[in-house]
């Protein structure tokens, strides 16, 4: 076998289109491949697929292809335009690349599983032998062309949480599908408009179809759910509640140990901080032992220690009415703890106590939102921040979307 008709195997060619040329460049150890169609041969016009003669040629294109050996690939061909009745004239379609694309489909799909793999675009390209600005190409159509065909069919539970992007009050928003676990898209800002627009991606069938939405009580994104959404039930994400009264503990523990300071006493407190923010369940021997310690004392942090963990009993109830008696007897507890930061929680939470209470009916969380937070962070660590907010989302959906993303 000719290497030209081996070349032409190996690539998958199929005739017309054959291998013409091999030409190796030991010192710059690269090898080039040109393909061409044969003069007189009719091609498939790439809009409607009827036969029509040739009309001319591009300009010669260079597509990179995967290494043979250690040897960088190259294809090169001058691709015929046709002349269509129809369509006028369009260039063929290649068999072994996408429309626009300078690298052929199975090197796009080989670098995509180093994106994958890799911690940084940076590293991915380094192993590629790309630069920056060629891998973040590949990964932004790879996007593209995930988002294309993507399906959202059958989603009935969303999420929308907040996300940094730069230092400072800088702020995207963030669609998840609680059901698929995937991040549906990303947009600047966290402001009402920002998460209509949010809303707005999805297709109005499938707006219809949302049951309900899992969120903080952040007044912009009730707005644009109540209004983008007006079927579907919001849900106060139990972790955000339950983090609210995590700092208002953590508040009282600061106070108070500043008030045991100017008395004289340094020791009391000092290093119990993840003792009171620790769930139980997670307590290390030391942080139980403190615990032991310290809950005689009357202490006021280890009284709003206490109602933080009486407020989670909340999501064991079956039935709205009782967990409304449940909550009136907390609130006052909590309201005449005499502890102004839990108060001031209490407060909030009872303005919010319907969409709270929500939760027994459709019991959803953001609990896989804060893992993909962690997951955007990673990202966001791994490229060192991110002062362009289009390459944020890319990295964001091409990570966290499940998307289909070979060619």
């Amino acid at each position: 076998m000719k290497d030209t008709a081996l070349f032409a195997q190996l690539l998958g060619l199929t005739a017309p289109w054959r291998v013409t040329e091999i030409t190796p460049d030991l010192d710059g150890k690269s090898l080039s491949i040109r393909i061409e169609w044969p003069d007189g041969k009719p091609g498939p016009c790439p809009e409607c697929g009827d036969l029509c003669g040739v009309y001319d040629h591009r300009e010669e294109r260079e597509w990179r292809h995967l290494d043979t050996m250690q040897f960088k690939t190259l294809l090169i061909c001058p691709v015929p335009r046709v002349n269509c009745k129809t369509h006028g004239v369009k260039s063929l379609k290649v068999p072994w690349a996408d429309l626009k694309s300078r690298f052929t489909m199975l090197f796009e799909r080989f670098a995509i599983d180093v994106l994958l793999s890799a911690s940084s675009k940076s590293k991915a390209a380094d192993l590629l032998g790309l630069s920056w600005d060629e891998v973040h190409h590949i990964q932004e159509r790879a996007v593209k062309r995930g988002l294309e065909r993507r399906n959202l069919d059958g989603m009935k539970h969303a999420g929308i949480d907040e996300k940094s992007f730069l230092k400072g009050q800088s702020y995207a928003s963030v669609l998840y599908d609680l059901d698929g676990s995937r991040v549906v898209d990303v947009v600047q800002d966290r402001t009402q408009e920002a998460a209509t627009a949010l809303l707005g991606i999805l297709p109005e069938e499938v707006r219809d179809g949302i049951e309900a939405v899992a969120v903080d009580m952040w007044d912009p994104f009730l707005t644009a759910i109540t209004t983008t959404l007006p079927t579907a039930a919001i849900v106060h994400d139990k972790y955000h509640l339950v983090s609210y009264l995590t700092k208002a503990v953590d508040e009282v523990r600061r106070k108070e140990h500043k008030t045991l300071k100017l008395d004289g006493d340094d020791e009391l407190l000092k290093g119990t901080r993840y003792t009171w923010l620790r769930n139980p369940e997670n307590w290390t021997e030391k942080d139980a032992a403190t615990f032991k310690e310290l809950k005689n004392k009357g202490l006021k942090v280890g009284r709003a220690w206490a109602i933080k963990e009486t407020f989670m009993d909340i999501w064991e109830y079956t039935y709205e009415q009782s967990a409304r008696t449940f909550f009136a007897n907390w609130y006052w507890w909590a309201t005449h703890s005499r502890l102004a930061p839990i108060v001031k929680v209490a407060k909030t939470m009872k303005r919010h106590l319907d969409n709270i209470l929500t939760y027994l009916r459709h019991r959803i969380t953001n609990a896989k939102a804060e893992g993909f937070n962690s997951k955007i962070q990673a990202i966001k660590s791994a490229a060192r921040g991110f002062r362009n907010f289009a390459h944020y989302r890319v990295a964001i959906l091409f990570h966290c979307g499940r998307l289909q993303l070979h060619p």
